[in-house]
């Protein structure tokens, strides 16, 4: 193929118990020959037992194209990248590759640790098939890049890994391959570095080069690739535009959790404190997850989702999302002054998100019979990624209780790869937007 840099047919790798990635012993080698030679019948092989770190991939990437590929640990993606950067070979099926291939597969690869880091450029400078003149007119550029000029005739050996990923990473972008390999190894040095790398894979993009990127970091997949590749298992389960993909891995990553009883299935977790302000009838209700009211009015639904989702299901909640509650109230006797309130709960029951039609003026008058509907919309709601619980209620400017749901709805709050880097933890329940700065000063 003219314009294709690289072609995986049922690639499949295999790795068995002992240690042996699929292959036969020499004495079942010796078998095998042995039967042709009598003229038995073949013996079917008994699939060996082990892992399959790649199951029956495909994909075609073309000149010129950036393609990020994501997955949980263990998916398959580094070793993917190993097949294709010719390290190890696959147990089934075929993966050609077209041009000269740098790769950075993770920290020190390809670097001897008793060479200098001078000798280690020229060293894989000549791997790439490049002469030692080719090597020199780039070297200033390697090392300047990297920022390791002082240590530059020191033993690799001696170099810490932020050093031995800034040469590794210079080397591997600045000797012209036509294909480049990135794994997730850039975590390693620190941020003003790593900006610096992506500004030099933005600029080998512009410049036409094939780059393929495994990285937790979802942001960058969508900053930088123009595709995506999610792998699950061994198995290559997507393919296409990245935030979309990123989206359907999101949705994955988080479905784990349904089989795990819901607080609408279970007695709801509330703290002390959340009760505050709650009459003694509410709170006591509260804790125990028994609905109560008179019944004047009554909660007939209670609906939760995105509002006005833009390709996506209304169901799939991410970190940022405008959310809607809509509840259906049904009046059975004169529901004067009412106010309807919904009130978020974190899984800990941390009360976290109120809102009521009072906090805007507004108060229901309903007669017997009468329905009414009423949606809140809460707008750029940065709640974590976790299960969150509604409750309902509504009340006479909270001297009646007509009725009160502790537990009316539940939602999930799925990780927005636009907001957040990867998946770091944080104990705050809510996720402001913010920026930040670093200034470094020098030491005494």
């Amino acid at each position: 193929m003219s314009d294709g840099a690289i072609v995986c047919e049922g690639l499949s790798k295999h790795y068995s118990m002992n240690g042996h990635a699929g292959i036969r012993s020499p004495i079942a080698a010796a078998k095998s020959t042995l039967r042709r030679a009598l003229g038995r019948p073949r013996v079917a092989p008994v699939e060996p037992e082990g892992l399959w770190a790649l199951d029956d991939v495909s994909f075609n990437v073309a000149q010129g194209e950036v393609i990020g590929i994501i997955g949980r640990n263990g998916a398959g993606k580094s070793t993917l990248l190993r097949i294709l950067s010719k390290i190890t070979k696959p147990t089934r099926g075929e993966a050609r590759v077209w041009g000269r291939v740098g790769s950075l597969l993770e920290v020190g690869t390809g670097f001897h640790t008793e060479l200098s880091g001078r000798e280690n450029v020229y060293l894989n400078g000549a791997v790439l098939g490049m002469t030692r003149n080719d090597v020199r007119r780039r070297f200033d550029e390697i090392v300047a890049f990297a920022e390791v000029e002082r240590f530059i005739d020191m033993p690799v050996k001696h170099y810490s890994s932020g050093m031995t990923v800034r040469l590794a990473f210079s080397v591997a972008a600045h000797l012209d391959p036509d294909i480049l390999i990135l794994d997730e190894v850039l975590t390693v040095g620190d941020a003003g570095f790593q900006k610096k790398c992506l500004r030099r894979m933005e600029n080998d993009t512009m410049q036409g080069r094939t780059v393929l990127f495994v990285s937790h970091s979802l942001p960058s997949v969508l900053a930088f690739c123009s595709r995506c590749l999610w792998l699950e298992g061994g198995r290559l389960v997507d393919d296409g535009e990245p935030k979309e993909v990123a989206t359907r891995y999101l949705e994955a990553v988080v479905s784990q959790d349904s089989s795990k009883p819901t607080a609408a299935t279970q007695r709801p977790v509330v703290s002390e404190a959340a009760l505050v302000g709650l009459s003694r009838e509410s709170a006591d209700a509260f804790r125990k997850g028994e609905r109560f009211g008179d019944g004047t009015a009554r909660i007939t639904a209670v609906r939760v989702g995105v509002h006005e989702p833009d390709k996506k299901s209304a169901d799939f909640i991410q970190t940022g999302d405008d959310i809607a509650i809509e509840l259906d109230v049904v009046a059975h006797g004169e529901a004067t002054h009412a106010r309807v309130a919904v009130i978020l709960f974190d899984p800990l029951g941390n009360r976290v998100i109120d809102a009521n039609t009072e906090m805007k003026g507004e108060l229901l008058q309903m007669r017997a019979g009468e329905a009414a509907r009423v949606k809140f919309v809460l707008h750029n709601v940065l709640l974590k990624p976790d299960k969150y619980r509604v409750s309902a209620g509504i009340a006479r400017r909270g001297i009646v209780n007509y009725d009160g749901i502790p537990s009316a709805a539940e939602f999930t709050v799925h990780l927005n790869p636009e907001l957040m880097e990867g998946f770091q933890t944080y104990p705050a329940i809510y996720q402001c937007r913010f920026s930040h700065e670093i200034t470094m000063a020098a030491g005494t």
